[in-house]
């Protein structure tokens, strides 16, 4: 019943209302933050759950009206109108009561590599790059880059960047994988179309807490920054290195040297560091990190694809959607049309979701 299910959450909700009234939370500000998180996340069910309570007294005071002759047509028509939204509300309700993805909120780290197909794979990196950015407009999303490696012709070989922003993940975690363009370079001469790859990461932002990164086993760097990005910074040692157990088979290594500060980028290094050393730690709980990572971002070769985007076609394909849901208009999605994709794939996700619910339901 949905009343069971609900009722644990409804209690939960009225404890967070009541902590964040409480002076010793609103001085904590990492508290503070995630009551306020987990308070928006069920607020929609909450509200949605009101409205069904509402619709249930309305029902029931119906229901005593049908004895009586005068009123009994028009119980019979609050009755049956109340009945039609329930059911509506309840398979709203059913949505939201999926099991959720715990970074869906989270602030990202994006990285962009180029794959297959040399500096035209680099040329599609920066396509990429402008696609995103311009789907976060008006979206409240902000990307910042934290560091670049450019390829000959002004593309990406390389590219990391944090995304901030109300559910940032949640609007990011689908664009993790291989992508394919199939297009004719602009190097071309014999206007034969080409086959390049860029493989794209999207890791949640974690808080310290919720990863053991020990500063110990960190080595830091400074030096001076180099090429675009670094060029308002280049009289400065302002670039760092953050290495994670150097020279050992679980090394990690992060550079930024976009921002103007030593100190800021030392910070920003150390947050990308645990955001990849969290997704290391997720991935190994699965399967070893070798496999975890190929089986998100690959190894860049032309035949790994999540999506491809066809140039001559004028479409976007989506190879986890099928049938008619899988091709999309490639002109507005590469202007940052990416809801409809996302969404389609939402829909998949949940159809998926209720079919398990419903299978293993109790009888």
């Amino acid at each position: 019943m949905l009343s069971g299910r609900i009722d644990e959450l409804s209690r939960e909700y009225a404890a967070i209302e009541r902590s964040m009234g409480d002076p010793g939370v609103l001085s904590n500000a990492a508290e503070y933050t995630r009551l306020t998180r987990r308070h928006r996340e069920l607020t929609p069910l909450m509200t949605l759950w009101r409205e069904y309570t509402g619709q249930q007294t309305q029902a029931e005071e119906a229901r005593t009206l049908l004895s009586d002759p005068e009123m009994a047509e028009l119980a019979r028509l609050e009755l049956d109108a109340a009945a039609s939204r329930m059911a509506e509300l309840e398979g709203e309700l059913e949505v939201l009561l999926l099991p959720r993805d715990p970074f869906d909120s989270h602030d990202v780290i994006l990285e962009l590599r180029a794959g297959a197909g040399g500096d035209e794979a680099g040329l599609f990196a920066a396509d990429l790059l402008r696609m995103y950015t311009r789907s976060f407009e008006g979206r409240g999303l902000k990307l910042s880059i934290a560091d670049t490696s450019e390829s000959d012709l002004g593309g990406y070989s390389r590219l990391v960047a944090e995304i901030n922003g109300e559910g940032a993940y949640k609007a990011m975690k689908w664009e993790k994988g291989v992508h394919r363009v199939q297009r004719i370079p602009a190097t071309e001469t014999q206007g034969r179309i080409h086959t390049s790859t860029v493989t794209v990461a999207v890791l949640p932002q974690v808080e310290q807490e919720d990863v053991q990164l020990d500063l110990a086993e960190v080595r830091i760097d400074v030096f001076r920054a180099q090429g675009a990005g670094g060029q308002g910074v280049n009289t400065t040692d302002s670039a760092v290195r953050a290495t994670y157990r150097a020279g050992t088979p679980d090394e990690i290594m992060v550079v930024c040297q976009d921002g103007r500060s030593q100190i800021k980028n030392k910070e920003k290094a150390l947050q990308i560091l645990r955001a990849r050393l969290a997704e290391r730690q997720r991935e190994e709980r699965v399967v070893s990190e070798r496999e975890a990572r190929s089986s998100q971002v690959g190894s860049g070769d032309r035949s790994e694809k999540i999506r491809t985007y066809n140039y001559a076609q004028n479409r976007v394909t989506d190879h986890r959607l099928s049938g008619d849901d899988k091709n999309f208009d490639l002109g507005s999605v590469m202007e940052g049309g990416l809801a409809p994709i996302t969404a389609a794939l939402e829909r998949a996700e949940r159809e998926v979701q209720l079919a398990e619910m419903t299978e293993h339901a109790p009888a």
